[in-house]
């Protein structure tokens, strides 16, 4: 009898509960798969780590893992997961691997893998990490060859002035900058500082507890960020998670931008071909339109938008969540490019809420289905096949990522499997509250008929 392989990586890399999920063992067993995975004796690994209390004690044991295999460690230390992916691509390293969970709460950690060129690990490398070690397939050294530590925190001047060549900002725009206390709460606040930005930095101090906020950028955990803006008359707020691979933005007015409409709006000033996800909104395509630009949609999910950037040699690519891809720069997200970005939009056209305003806005509707686990297959295949015959004027069924339905007026909606909890999720954006509610009903009864 075969044993089926566990499964480690989630969406994003490794991730769990530091003691339960994410131990030692696991950590070292994966140090020894990338070092396998990479080449083996004399591969080089670059290797950081965002601020959380487990960060130094996972990286030991990573590094250990590394070491047995006969690889260098490139060691940066402390270091924003675009930092990371930089430094890999640019040391011409064989590996990069980020020491981070994220968004996730403080009791959490993570390991995420970065090839050559800065782009995360796809879905079939992560594969084989996993066979190997399931299988302990590690091809490690012995004494006289153990691999050596290298610090290359010299990199990071590097990554400054690359950062900065790549802005157009100009002097005279205040921001405020939330670090969420992690990994970028050096770096980011600097950065715009030497880009000509007045910056007031809060929860600018690495803390693995995170006292000022938790790492997640969501509008609860921003509220200090969103008063900040507005009392200090700034013209904009940037809000970091944990590891800065995401940029949120707050308008003047101390407003939240909607992700979708600030995806919409960067895409619309890159122009050309830009590559987004099967559930961001219709308002980018509406953007788009206006530059005669193209919008191609991908899975949700980093590694897929930055897979599809390469195969449609793609200007720009995002997910709606503030993970934004910068291809001319990086194949790694990058919030502090991402930054940028935005307050060059700013400095360019005025006030980020009138432009954020006139973009068009779309009832949206985000439903679940109760659908036990074991069913999500079998009602996944009748959505597949069926459920565009029951809807009026479809012109197009995408596939890639559960199933998204597009209307003649622009009209969609994506049913997709939960990864994490038994549900079928209905998301749909319409042209009218109407036609919004006419197709969540549709198709909640569609999905209800087959359970």
């Amino acid at each position: 009898m075969v044993r089926e392989i566990p499964k480690l990586f989630g969406t994003s890399g490794i991730r769990g509960k530091i003691g339960s999920d994410i131990t030692l063992e696991v950590a070292v067993n994966v140090g020894m798969a990338i070092a396998t995975y990479a080449g083996g004796k004399g591969s080089k690994i670059i290797l950081g780590y965002d601020s959380r209390t487990s960060n130094v004690m996972i990286e030991n044991a990573v590094t250990a893992g590394i070491l047995q295999c006969g690889c260098t460690v490139l060691k940066l230390g402390m270091a924003p997961t675009p930092l990371v992916g930089y430094a890999t691509m640019k040391l011409k390293a064989d590996a990069g691997v980020m020491i981070t969970a994220s968004h996730n709460p403080p009791e959490y950690n993570g390991i995420k893998l970065w090839n050559p060129d800065g782009m995360a690990y796809r879905q079939d490398q992560e594969r084989v990490i996993e066979e190997i070690i399931h299988n302990k397939n590690f091809n490690t050294v012995t004494w006289e060859d153990i691999g050596k530590i290298e610090e290359v925190k010299y990199i990071v001047s590097e990554y400054i002035k690359d950062l900065l060549n790549q802005s157009a900002v100009k002097p005279g725009i205040k921001v405020v900058v939330d670090c969420a206390n992690g990994a970028a709460s050096y770096l980011s606040p600097l950065i715009l500082r030497k880009a000509g930005c007045s910056v007031l930095a809060i929860n600018s101090q690495p803390d693995g507890f995170f006292p000022g906020r938790l790492p997640e950028p969501s509008e609860k955990n921003l509220q200090e960020l969103m008063k900040v803006v507005k009392a200090t008359k700034a013209d904009i707020g940037i809000a970091h998670d944990g590891d800065a691979d995401r940029m949120i933005a707050i308008d003047e007015k101390g407003r939240m931008a909607d992700f979708d409409k600030l995806l919409a709006i960067v895409s619309r000033e890159i122009g050309g071909k830009v590559v987004t996800t099967v559930d961001a909104s219709l308002c980018t395509d509406k953007c788009m339109d206006e530059v005669g630009g193209v919008v191609i949609r991908t899975k949700v999910g980093d590694v897929h938008v930055a897979e599809s950037i390469e195969e449609h040699d793609a200007q720009f690519g995002g997910e709606p969540s503030g993970t934004w891809l910068h291809p001319n720069f990086c194949m790694c997200p990058d919030g502090i490019l991402s930054a940028i970005r935005v307050i060059e939009l700013v400095q360019k056209y005025g006030p980020l809420s009138k432009q954020l305003d006139a973009v068009p806005s779309y009832p949206t509707i985000r439903d679940k289905v109760n659908c036990e686990d074991q069913q999500k297959e079998i009602i996944m295949k009748s959505v597949e096949e069926k459920l565009h015959l029951i809807l009026d004027d479809v012109v197009n069924v995408n596939r890639i990522d559960g199933v998204r339905i597009t209307m003649e007026d622009g009209s969609w909606v994506l049913i997709r499997p939960s990864g994490t909890e038994s549900y079928i999720r209905i998301t749909l954006e319409a042209t009218s509250n109407e036609k919004a509610q006419m197709i969540r009903d549709q198709c909640a009864e569609f999905i209800k008929a087959l359970l």
